[in-house]
């Protein structure tokens, strides 16, 4: 199978109607904090005790197509000794991998923020396709104040997104491209807008300098909403017609699928938006969920690190990947929490 075929081969079974990603990739500080709210350390075993209970979930491929995964569970195995890429494989799961190596300050931009980890991008991905992922996440994360995001972070951001989504195509590794603009703050629903515009404007014209083909990529953005401090905060129905209105404006049709995160909302609050944003009018674009904490935080809470807990904690995954496949299909409905 050729580089083209291969990419559109993972793309189709990325992108299926009512399914979306499941994001486990979390670094070792970020598991370490959601362990902490459960009382438990965050060894390497119990760190795999924790991914094996997701990716074994009975079921779990019938709302989610793919998982991301962060480069220590890549290599990791299942209680029966499977690796963790192949048990999701079966699962009708395909497995992703996330490459970047985190943010730092961006020079001389107080306030804003650039990604690591394009040094010796290629030689990796031979790695994590060896090792059975078909594709990659990178993010860039952008601060929103009145004068935050700089230019100087907006364009570098998009320049390494672009670089990074290069290199993953030209491997034969699907990149999805994350630009997160952070709900942390006191701005308005209208500042979130503008500055989500301005980013995604640049994000694709960078991906086109860099020859990206958009039917082989994946965007995962964040939701346009009120920052969490603001005094009012942004409804339903405000945040689908912002965040589509500015999707329009800014991804081309190309693009087969936008798999949003989930940034800080609640379980309910980011399957609720989805939903909201599947009811309007037709879409180019199919529109998903790539959730980490939003899937995970009750089945997180169910587990508690005690295996005689396992089953209710998937039961509970399940749930939120089931509520979450109808949001994805516009067919949610706030009382489906109930069952």
């Amino acid at each position: 199978m050729d580089t083209r075929s291969e990419l559109q081969a993972t793309i189709n079974a990325m992108v299926q109607p009512g399914k979306g990603l499941l994001a486990a990739d979390e670094s070792g500080p970020t598991i370490a904090r959601r362990f902490k709210t459960i009382g438990l350390e965050s060894s390497e075993e119990n760190r795999r005790a924790y991914r094996n209970l997701l990716l074994s979930t009975p079921g779990l491929g019938e709302f989610v197509s793919g998982v991301i995964l962060y480069e220590e569970t890549l290599g990791q195995k299942a209680d029966d000794g499977t690796p963790f890429p192949q048990l999701a494989a079966a699962n009708g799961i395909v497995p992703g991998i996330k490459v970047d190596l985190g943010k730092v300050p961006l020079a001389l931009s107080p306030g804003d923020e650039i990604t690591e980890g394009l040094d010796g991008l290629a030689k990796r991905f031979v790695d994590y396709k060896r090792q059975g992922a078909r594709f990659a996440k990178w993010r860039a994360v952008y601060n929103i104040t009145a004068s935050l995001p700089g230019w100087a972070a907006i364009e570098a951001n998009a320049e390494s997104l672009a670089r990074y989504a290069a290199i993953s195509q030209e491997a034969g590794i699907v990149p999805i491209v994350e630009p997160e603009v952070l709900m942390d703050g006191d701005h308005t629903i209208g500042r979130c807008a503008e500055v989500t515009e301005a980013v995604l404007h640049q994000v694709f014209h960078a991906l086109h300098r860099h020859r990206v083909v958009l039917e082989h990529m994946l965007l995962k953005p964040s939701m346009v909403l009120a920052g969490s401090e603001h005094e009012q905060q942004s409804t339903t129905q405000e945040i689908a017609a912002a965040t589509v209105r500015v999707l329009k404006r800014t991804v081309p049709a190309a693009v087969p699928g936008i798999v949003f995160l989930s940034g800080g909302q609640s379980p309910e609050e980011a399957t609720a938006n989805l939903d909201a944003m599947n009811r309007l009018a037709a879409l180019p674009w199919n529109l998903s969920f790539s959730y980490g904490r939003a899937l995970q935080e009750p089945p997180l809470q169910a587990w508690r690190g005690q295996a005689g807990n396992v089953k209710d904690a998937q039961q509970a995954l399940l749930k939120r990947a089931r509520l979450n496949g109808a949001a994805a299909l516009g067919r949610y409905e706030a009382a489906m929490e109930k069952n």
